[in-house]
């Protein structure tokens, strides 16, 4: 049967226009590789921060001797084995830091860039498993933006991995090794996805570069509806009563709670940026780059007068691949007018030179491309399995790695974050498979109810000559409203962890910061204490008058330093 004129135009309408979506999709989702590889230096540094950051409660944090012995994590948390739980000596602990701070260095310089990142993830998910209580949202993304790293070509540019690939000769085996795990070449096609062409190389366009993208549009969202049903964030007071919770304060923001006006702008001005978020997705170029550039400098100012640990930062590198070809083509123009090109140029020679003499791991022997005209070099069939056979599993088990299991994982979060607003609900497989990754998309930062109550802790312990000393901050007992709240915690994690402890459903871990304040009290002081008591106190402020609108202490847990352990109910 033969088709009429009118089937025809109406096909290759269809066909016209599912080539102009396809086009405008893959221009939305495409992201530079001088993005992706700045990216990668930054999730690389990022790392390395957060770890030294750590090691400096190592003990208290991470081993038998802290707040959270391994029988508290497995009696409340989770009992899977993971590499920072098959141990709770510091020496465990810090082997560990040190081998991941190797990792995350590899990564950062892009020497084997996909294996460093899978690795990282890893090491990281296992560090969050290890103790909880220190979470915080920051955490969350660096550990999402990680796992969205893997499928991403991020050893492409500036990297350990594409010097030695530009220096290896085509078409041998170790050239082919090396693109497949930068994402790019002949054997990471569908890695890489589609590629635009660029004044200064090819943008990449994949379902890997859509769900980075898409990871941190979800989180605004989320967090706009959330912060949608607060009546303080409406009402343009929220940010004025964070400024006078001075527990999270410092720096400008010890100055800033003091103009209750222009914090309420500043509030007004974040609820408009949140609602406004798709358009980091629906625009391209440079509209798109000019709204990422709101969003970074309203979290660097964040950084600057909120003590969040690294949020601010994090979330300032998960905005790297907004920044589309454009805006890197500007940049690099605005390089050469500074007369920096050259200097840079320079620096990059001598980082690709030594880059060159990086010793090799040892590789696989290389297999056949498929579409190869190269004469297959295997040897005679083994066992029966041929080489093509191998070769196209291996080409299958590429799909699966690089298209499918991001799509799922992409499909997931997409229905998590929607469940989290109440708008989907995730099926009971997928929930098991998001808890087993840790990507949960409850994104709740401030909302919807912001923190407007200053809160901080004192632990009066009685010594064994009769004298009392507040065993937290080894000061003396003070139960008056401290000059800044923030000052009393030794770190911003100290701070989340009080926090978890003063919540009812972490009662029973009263004792085991009891215990280790009495503990950490003996190892270092000559006159022992007794026993302790730990206080939570608390303050709240009318931001635009100053009067004291609710005060008290409350009493978390009287506890005895002699003898053993004792879990109080």
């Amino acid at each position: 049967m033969e088709r009429t004129p009118s089937t025809d135009t109406a096909r290759s309408r269809l066909s016209n226009a599912l080539s102009r979506l396809s086009a405008a999709l893959a221009a939305r989702v495409a992201v530079d590789l001088r993005a992706l590889a700045a990216f990668r230096i930054g999730l690389g540094a990022l790392l390395l921060a957060d770890l030294a950051r750590r090691s400096r409660w190592l003990t208290a944090f991470y081993t038998d001797y802290g707040v959270l012995p391994r029988r508290a994590l497995f009696a409340d948390y989770s009992t899977t084995p993971l590499p920072h739980t098959l141990s709770g000596e510091p020496w465990a602990a810090a082997l560990l830091f040190a081998v991941a701070g190797a990792f995350a260095l590899a990564l950062l310089v892009g020497y084997r860039t996909r294996l460093m990142a899978v690795v990282s993830w890893l090491l990281l998910l296992s560090l969050h498993a290890r103790n909880p209580m220190v979470l915080n949202a920051g955490d969350s993304l660096l550990r999402m933006l990680l796992f969205w790293s893997v499928f991403l070509p991020l050893g492409a540019r500036w990297s350990v991995d594409a010097a030695r690939r530009a220096d290896a000769r085509v078409g041998t085996g170790s050239d082919a090794d090396s693109a497949a795990e930068s994402g790019v070449g002949p054997r990471a096609e569908s890695d890489a996805g589609s590629e635009t062409p660029g004044p200064s190389g090819p943008a990449v366009a994949s379902v890997a570069t859509m769900a980075v993208l898409l990871q941190m549009l979800l989180m605004y969202v989320t967090n706009a509806v959330h912060k949608r049903e607060g009546d303080l964030w409406m009402s343009g007071e929220a940010v004025a009563y964070v400024m006078q919770a001075d527990h999270f304060t410092y720096l400008l923001g010890n100055h800033v709670a003091d103009f209750p006006g222009l914090l309420r702008a500043l509030t007004f001005l974040w609820i408009g940026l949140l609602f406004a978020s798709p358009l980091l997705l629906l625009l391209t170029g440079i509209p798109r780059a000019a709204i990422a550039s709101l969003f970074v400098g309203m979290h660097l100012g964040m950084a600057v007068t909120m003590r969040i640990d690294l949020f601010p930062i994090v979330v300032v590198v998960g905005f790297i691949p907004f920044f589309q070809t454009p805006a890197w083509d500007a940049a690099e123009r605005a390089v050469d007018r500074l007369g920096w090109s050259k200097p840079l140029v320079r620096w990059r020679s001598r980082l690709e030179s030594r880059a060159r003499d990086v010793p090799s791991l040892p590789r696989r022997p290389s297999l056949p491309r498929r579409g190869s005209f190269a004469r297959p070099t295997a040897p005679e069939p083994l066992d029966g399995l041929r080489s093509a056979d191998l070769t196209a599993g291996l080409a299958r088990g590429r799909v699966l790695f690089s298209t499918v299991l991001p799509y799922v994982f992409l499909v997931l979060i997409l229905l998590s974050g929607a469940q989290a607003v109440d708008y989907a609900e995730v099926p009971d497989p997928g929930e098991d498979v998001l808890d087993a990754v840790e990507m949960d998309q409850s994104w709740r930062m401030f909302a919807p109810d912001p923190t407007h109550t200053t809160r901080w802790f004192v632990a009066p312990g009685t010594l064994e000559n009769g004298t009392e000393r507040d065993v937290l901050r080894d000061a003396t007992v003070d139960f008056d409203r401290p000059a800044r709240a923030e000052a009393t915690y030794p770190t911003s994690r100290w701070r989340k962890y009080l926090t978890n402890v003063y919540s009812a459903d972490n009662e029973n871990h009263r004792s085991y910061l009891a215990n280790h304040l009495c503990e950490e009290w003996n190892r270092t002081h000559e006159t022992g204490v007794e026993n302790v008591t730990v206080y939570q106190l608390y303050e709240r402020t009318d931001p635009y008058n100053g009067t004291v609108e609710a005060g008290g202490r409350v009493e978390l847990i009287e506890y005895d330093c002699s003898g053993e352990f004792v879990q109080n109910e």
